[in-house]
């Protein structure tokens, strides 16, 4: 800092600094680039659902049962199955993520609606011969990423091993 300039060459190279730090700065938020990919417009086929669980690492295969088609795949020591909702031809706007596990009717039916209570994302219900069920939705379109979709997916695997650890054994 130069005395002799004084006060105005002070404040004029301050805001000069300033200026460029917010330069800098929105030069560095522009030009981080974008790291969400996004789904495909209206949804996903059951193709790409099972591309982007192998790509990820699990097993997954096309199924029918019922005469209605669902994916079946497996994380953590559990199968679960998909189905896809929401269709335009083949392309798909939602999945459920769903499991089923047989208990011989021995499920205490008053720990599902503890269950449902402490839980917000998966919900819990128990069929007509008494056996517990776990279903989770997942919109993927409009405006759906692969790392929503990853997030989702890491939330319904931390539920099913949750409700495995607290109520299966």
């Amino acid at each position: 800092m130069c005395p002799a300039r004084g006060a105005p060459f002070l404040g004029a190279y301050m805001k000069t600094t300033i200026s460029a730090g917010a330069a800098v700065l929105a030069l560095l938020f522009a030009a981080t680039p974008a790291n969400a990919r996004d789904i495909p417009q209206g949804g996903l086929t059951f193709d790409q659902v099972v591309t982007w669980l192998q790509n990820a690492g699990y097993k997954a295969e096309i199924k029918t049962e019922d005469g209605k088609r669902n994916i079946y795949s497996s994380a953590d020591g559990s199968g679960f199955h998909i189905s896809q909702y929401d269709c335009k031809g083949e392309v798909c706007a939602s999945l459920q993520f769903w499991v089923g596990f047989d208990t011989k009717g021995a499920f205490d039916t008053a720990r599902i609606n503890m269950w449902n209570k402490k839980n917000r994302w998966l919900r819990a219900y128990v069929d007509d011969v008494n056996d517990p069920w776990l279903e989770m939705d997942v919109d993927i379109s409009p405006g759906g990423t692969y790392e929503n979709l990853n997030d989702e997916f890491a939330v319904w695997r931390d539920g099913v091993r949750r409700f495995r650890q607290e109520n299966m054994n």
